[in-house]
């Protein structure tokens, strides 16, 4: 598939590149990171325009980014209605808060397969959404640079780029996952059992 994807690039790069970044933000399997460094390549070798590949994947990012927050602020309204979920939900809430910006601007591009869910959870948990807005239109700013950036730069080595920076990425997300999950088990055995 991302054969087929790369070869999509050449002939329609801006369009390929908002479509993937869109996608990928609404938990949409897609090699965006490949894309755009496919895109930076493409660059490289004059095949494509560096504001064109830049603002293109850039502005599919925020879209998706955009769209997920409103999926899950309906999601939200929903669950709110459920009497068993408003505790939990209003847990996340107060969690998003106090977290919530540094979070999302991480999510875009250091822990970026975290980073849809947390478009979601966002709306979910009814973060403020021009809060949420600036820290993810940072967050992807620097996602798009870098990719694209390490794309021009290695023009050559792209599947090389595009595995050791996907491995990091995943690596960070576990890490991530695994810390929250440990914590929330700490906590969990620290309350006292009801009999």
């Amino acid at each position: 598939m991302s054969d087929l994807l790369l070869s999509l690039v050449a002939d329609y790069g801006a369009i390929m590149l908002f479509a993937t970044t869109f996608l990928s933000c609404l938990a949409i399997p897609m090699p965006s990171s490949l894309m755009m460094l496919a895109g930076g390549g493409f660059v490289a070798s004059g095949d494509l325009g560096l504001t064109t590949a830049v603002s293109s994947a850039y502005l599919g990012a925020v879209a998706g980014d955009q769209t997920g927050f409103q999926i899950g602020r309906k999601a939200g309204t929903w669950l709110a209605r459920a009497p068993k979920r408003k505790a939990l939900l209003s847990k996340a809430n107060s969690l998003t808060t106090r977290y919530g910006g540094p979070g999302v601007f991480l999510s875009r591009w250091l822990f970026s397969p975290l980073g849809p869910y947390v478009n979601f959870g966002g709306g979910a948990t009814g973060y403020n959404w021009a809060g949420f807005t600036l820290w993810g239109a940072l967050g992807e700013a620097v996602w798009v640079i870098l990719y694209v950036s390490l794309g021009y730069l290695f023009a050559d080595r792209i599947t090389e780029v595009a595995d050791i920076l996907g491995n990091a990425s995943g690596f960070l997300a576990a890490l991530v996952v695994t810390i929250g999950l440990g914590i929330g088990l700490r906590h969990a055995m620290k309350q006292p059992r009801k009999s």
